[in-house]
């Protein structure tokens, strides 16, 4: 909330990791978690493939990952790379060969798993390919996709396996003098996946980069997500996350930022606050906020919006919030702009004079901001 002091309370200390960099966007250390995503596109259709990604970094995507399963792909990706509003992150598995010609093509990121692309020789290769075109590399520790001889060794995916394995896979980076790397080790269970990053944090000062995986369709993995990273990210672990959905990615993005608002760690765009509304409301506050939600989605100023039914708690909530509406009687109700009452408003005018009310403070807020870079330089 733009005008809001920081509250003790409030604050999370998060754990102190290396800087690395995703093409322009650093990734650790002091740097604002990220959020990424991952397209959904036959790589090798550039063209659906570009436009999914446009839309992501529309909706605040700060990278983008791709899969490069084949030669195929990894000529499309070079294209893909030019054209990305964001960096990419090519995602390779077992294929060497991919690799290198992911960096070669642009890629920004290389998500491995070291240990499984061959011997030292092709890793060596793989780590040259990415010093030599300024690639890092992702970790992609999975408990789905464990070594065998750690299944043997533990008899099942646990947390002790997991951080294992993304200990080994560290150690191979760092035996070759490459330390641009993050790391992740995911898992569809969340008390596994909290369990390993827990053990990790501890193990490495890597960046980490945080997620469930295979979470589900979109409320059931919202909600999965949501505890799983949320409880990670309140304990200061992840410095990058992607919300793993069966949906458009465009809906993981979203998701990412809401997590990360919700627990004050980024701030973009219009934080609805709203009631569920009862017999009290004094207008229709479900249909309202549907409708902001969608009038107000190209705001990217950080700021707030409360949509009250009634005078419960409505004043209290504006007092808090850039601009607010409370629902009062007689088919009206109460404007807040920066906490305080401006002015009573008619139910069937409210929608489009927030839209307005909003759009008005965000260029105010975004004016200030400016005013305020230039005069620090």
């Amino acid at each position: 909330m733009s005008h809001n002091p920081v509250r003790p309370w409030r604050s999370i200390a998060r754990r102190n990791s290396r800087k690395i960099h995703v093409g322009p966007v650093p990734v650790g250390g002091d740097a604002p978690i990220s959020v990424q995503t991952m397209t959904n596109t036959l790589t090798t259709d550039v063209a659906a493939t570009v436009a999914q990604i446009q839309r992501c970094a529309e909706a605040g995507a700060d990278i983008v990952r791709v899969s490069v399963p084949d030669e195929a792909s990894s000529r499309a990706l070079k294209e893909i790379v030019r054209e990305s509003p964001v960096p990419i992150v090519a995602d390779i598995h077992f294929h060497y060969k991919r690799a290198i010609e992911s960096a070669e093509a642009g890629a920004a990121c290389l998500r491995i798993n070291p240990g499984n692309i061959g011997d030292q020789t092709r890793v060596k290769e793989v780590i040259k390919a990415a010093r030599d075109h300024g690639c890092s590399i992702r970790i992609g520790v999975n408990a789905g996709s464990l070594e065998k001889h750690l299944l043997e060794k533990y008899g099942e995916p646990c947390p002790e396996a997991m951080i294992e394995s993304g200990l080994d896979h560290i150690r191979i980076l760092e035996d070759n003098d490459f330390f641009e790397f993050k790391i992740s080790c995911k898992a569809s269970d969340v008390f596994l996946a909290a369990a390993a990053y827990q053990g990790l944090a501890e193990a490495t000062e890597a960046p980490i980069h945080l997620g469930i995986t295979e979470a589900g369709g979109l409320m059931s993995g919202t909600i999965k997500s949501a505890i799983g990273l949320g409880n990670l990210l309140w304990m200061g672990i992840g410095d990058t996350i992607r919300v793993s959905l069966s949906a458009d990615p465009v809906e993981e993005v979203k998701v990412g930022f809401e997590i990360l608002k919700s627990l004050g760690l980024r701030h973009r765009g219009v934080n609805i606050i709203s009631c569920p509304s009862c017999a009290r409301q004094g207008f229709d506050v479900i249909k309202t906020v549907e409708a902001l939600e969608k009038r107000l989605e190209h705001i990217k100023t950080p700021m707030s919006l409360s949509i009250i039914g009634c005078v419960v708690n409505g004043p209290g909530e504006a007092l808090l919030t850039d601009v607010g509406f409370t629902g009062g009687g007689a088919g009206s109700g109460m404007v807040y702009l920066a906490g305080k009452q401006s002015h009573k408003l008619s139910n069937d005018k409210m929608i489009d004079h927030i839209v307005e009310q909003v759009e008005r403070k965000a260029a105010e807020l975004e004016a200030a901001r400016t005013a305020e870079a230039s005069a620090a330089e």
